[in-house]
């Protein structure tokens, strides 16, 4: 299974977030490309450890499901569908600032993730997760919106 902890899939990653630019249009959801790459950048922090202000704690229905949900989204290569909610310590309100600034730091936070190194990581859904979902979760979340926006 692709893993953003594998060198070449955080390659391909790279070049496709390089197509990406401020004209870039989404094919579903709400946002727009600025909103998609600063909310990738804040959660790529948080998972990271970086700079992060959202707390590691997971909420009562991911108390619940959380387990079953994750397992099934880390079980094999299928992309995550179109309208998975971001969660509200990701939705990014403002629509426009410095998108070059905020590309950068994408590459800067993808890169980022070839040392790894967050044990305190736990997903305010999922709970805690083992590197390998971590990995292989993190490459679907970049995935998914680098498909929302056509690449």
């Amino acid at each position: 299974m692709k893993t953003i902890f594998d060198p070449n899939i955080r390659l391909q990653l790279i070049k496709r977030i390089e197509q990406i630019n401020a004209d870039s249009k989404a094919q579903w959801g709400k946002m727009n490309v600025y909103q998609m790459i600063k909310h990738l950048n804040i959660w790529n922090q948080w998972v990271l450890g970086i700079d992060n202000n959202i707390p590691y704690k997971q909420d009562f229905l991911g108390k619940l499901i959380g387990k079953m949900v994750l397992k099934a989204n880390t079980k094999n290569d299928k992309p995550i569908g179109k309208g998975a909610p971001a969660g509200s310590n990701f939705t990014i309100k403002e629509k426009s600032g410095d998108f070059e600034k905020q590309k950068q730091k994408l590459f800067d936070l993808t890169e980022h993730y070839g040392c790894y190194n967050n044990l305190d990581f736990i997903h305010g859904f999922f709970g805690r997760m083992t590197k390998e979902q971590i990995g292989i979760f993190a490459y679907k979340h970049h995935d998914h919106h680098l498909r929302q926006f056509g690449v």
